[in-house]
């Protein structure tokens, strides 16, 4: 399946920013993790169709109410094939 890094910066730490990340990813039938950087961002990796993946990366840029996205950076990575998502 396609898979991509993602990383999200701003106020997205104490927000609920990885737990509303799963809940999406899982919504959209992706497979990864989410887990808070030492810098205060957030990286995302996930594995799906194309479409989904995409979806994510536009929900990325909002997250939850409380969150203040600045920006989102998108890498491909290698296909992967990763059951469920988890949050580190």
């Amino acid at each position: 399946m396609p898979a991509a890094k993602f990383i999200v910066s701003g106020k997205v730490q104490g927000v609920f920013y990885r737990a509303s990340t799963r809940e999406q990813a899982l919504q959209l039938g992706l497979s990864g993790m989410a887990r808070n950087l030492a810098d205060g961002t957030v990286e995302v990796l996930a594995c799906g169709s194309r479409d989904a993946l995409a979806a994510l990366e536009r929900w990325l840029w909002e997250g939850p109410a409380a969150a203040q996205v600045d920006a989102v950076s998108r890498d491909e990575m290698p296909a992967q094939s990763w059951q469920g998502f988890r949050i580190d």
